[in-house]
């Protein structure tokens, strides 16, 4: 994808992108193209550059060089928040909820923060976004679990709060970086469904990393692979799977679905 005129049409377009850290090359070179409405893998082994790359995607660093397109336009250099208020939303390896407010609290919060009603210290919070909150709790299966303090809710629940607080913000494109991290086998397939259903449901484009072969050979449309911050190979599942550098990569094993 030499050609920056390429990016018409797609949700997100990655030229050339370069991140090092002293001597290590922790992305270098990265082209990535991602229709609207596709469901991305990025997977890659330890170490592969699959954080640093959503890192450099959504603002959180800045690259030395390359270029980076959402919906068209370039955003390059732009800060998380700018990229939010564009369609960009993200959640990230580690829970990140606030665990003393209750999940529906959690979600409400997200909402006021993306109508940015969150400075006005005299409206009733509480009131504000309820019934779109539990909606949402709702369709990610938490409806019984609203008025529950978030930290004390099951690891899988929290990770469920997390893509409803994302969802709150409207997002066009949701990058979920390791999504299953620290859930049970049937718990990412299960999650992973959900993001898939509801990616369908509404033409939401989801780029996630994940290190269960099993889930994102289930899930995913297409896959990129990454190896030492460059890309390996990147196709339909099929065709990844097929793939003998990507089998070499994976412990000289083949990649099963």
């Amino acid at each position: 994808m030499a050609d920056p005129s390429s990016r018409q049409g797609l949700i997100l377009a990655i030229l050339g992108l370069r991140k090092h850290f002293g001597g290590v090359q922790a992305v270098n070179g990265v082209d990535l193209s991602v229709e609207p409405g596709d469901l991305r893998a990025i997977i890659g082994p330890n170490g592969a550059g699959k954080t640093t790359l959503f890192n450099l995607i959504s603002g959180d660093l800045r690259h030395d060089t390359g270029r980076i397109y959402f919906g068209g336009e370039e955003v390059s250099g732009l800060p998380p928040h700018r990229l939010c208020r564009r369609g960009l939303g993200r959640t990230f390896q580690i829970t990140s909820i606030f665990r003393r407010l209750s999940a529906l609290e959690n979600v409400q919060t997200a909402f006021l923060s993306h109508h940015r009603r969150h400075y006005n210290i005299l409206l009733p919070a509480r009131r504000l976004y309820r019934d779109e909150a539990l909606a949402l709790l709702e369709r990610v299966g938490l409806r019984e679990q609203a008025g529950k303090p978030s930290g004390i809710l099951a690891h899988g629940d929290q990770r469920r709060l997390e893509l409803a607080i994302a969802l709150a913000g409207a997002p066009r494109l949701l990058l979920l970086d390791e999504p299953t991290a620290g859930m049970a086998p049937r718990e990412r397939h299960e999650i992973m469904a959900l993001v898939a259903r509801i990616a369908g449901d509404t033409g939401l484009t989801v780029v996630f990393t994940e290190h269960d072969m099993d889930v994102v050979f289930a899930v995913a449309r297409r896959i990129t692979v990454l190896h030492q911050g460059t890309v390996l190979a990147e196709g339909a599942p099929a065709e990844v799977r097929a793939n003998g550098d990507v089998q070499r990569v994976y412990l000289g094993q083949p990649v099963t679905a």
